[in-house]
């Protein structure tokens, strides 16, 4: 039997209510240290909490920005509406993004924001956005998935009629760096979302703040894989799990709770403000040694402490 697969972790800095030069220290930060792996954004328009006209930077275009300061992180959104640009537009500009990184894109999709939160479904009246039921929007985004994926590898151009989406003589060029197309995570956990995730996707995240939700959600991709023919072992199961500065041992404690119920993509959400040093205390503090590794021991610090561990170096 071969040895379980290692989990990969990342970040996720929220790019609301917080200055950009903020999120540019930490990624700068992380991209330096290889336990974190890859770094994440999220899809809003307007702040989802905190003060509702506070500050909200688009995400594609943050990234895209993002992406020139670092060099070693994958790099996505987590995750993309649907509802906010059409299919074949985020198409191209996920091509774009993954061109100019040199390949970094992890693309992440969702249907968008669920229709009971209502700070969410403002930003779509705010900017002249349709808010559709979520039987539409689940059926666009797995119509979505069919021609994002078209859009990235097919030679000729192509016409496509769909109940949602129709493309007349569509093609996407350039291609993305990545062969065939970058990796493509469905966020999301719906029932029927999940069943998108079983036809389309390499990656499924779930918001995990709920260990065991995660779990019956991922058993219940299983088993539309299993209807689908498909191996379940095929998508990675990833997940987001809130992180404490205040009392790291539950962030510890949800962490290895996901590992051991299969969660091999970790995404550790950072709340804002964002202490001086934070990555290095999440890879310190948080990371679990790889197996086989010796396990150390550095100095405990709270995260938001008195000094910057970067001043240390020479």
């Amino acid at each position: 039997m071969s040895p379980p697969a290692v989990a990969r972790f990342g970040i996720m800095t929220a790019p609301s209510q917080v200055d950009y030069d903020d999120i540019l220290r930490v990624w700068r930060e992380a991209d330096a240290i290889p336990a974190i792996e890859h770094a994440w954004l999220f899809d809003h328009l307007m702040p989802i909490g905190g003060d509702p006209n506070g500050v909200t930077y688009e995400g594609w275009t943050l990234l895209s920005a993002l992406a020139a300061y670092t060099r070693r992180l994958r790099l996505g959104v987590l995750v993309t509406s649907n509802r906010f640009r059409p299919p074949a537009v985020l198409a191209k500009i996920a091509s774009t993004f993954d061109v100019v990184s040199g390949g970094v894109l992890v693309f992440g999709i969702g249907a968008g924001s669920r229709p009971g939160h209502p700070l969410a479904r403002r930003e779509y009246e705010a900017h002249g956005l349709p808010f559709h039921d979520a039987a539409r929007a689940v059926g666009g985004l797995a119509e979505a998935c069919t021609v994002i994926r078209r859009l990235w590898t097919a030679s000729e151009p192509f016409d496509f009629d769909g109940a949602h989406i129709r493309l007349t003589g569509a093609f996407g060029n350039p291609k993305p760096v990545q062969r065939p197309h970058p990796p493509l995570l469905i966020g999301g956990r719906a029932p029927s979302t999940l069943r998108v995730a079983a036809e389309h996707a390499d990656l499924w995240n779930i918001p995990g703040a709920d260990i065991d939700d995660a779990i019956d959600r991922s058993a219940l991709l299983d088993r539309y894989c299993a209807e689908i023919g498909r191996d379940p072992a095929s998508i990675t199961r990833s997940i987001l799990l809130p992180v404490s500065y205040d009392d790291p041992g539950a962030t510890r404690d949800a962490i290895h709770g996901a590992t051991e119920a299969g969660f091999r993509h970790i995404v550790l959400g950072l709340p804002a403000p964002y202490p001086l040093g934070v990555a290095r205390w999440v890879a310190d503090e948080l990371v679990p040694a790889p197996p086989g590794e010796p396990v150390t021991a550095p100095p405990r610090q709270d995260p938001r402490g008195r000094h910057d561990p970067a001043r240390d170096s020479p």
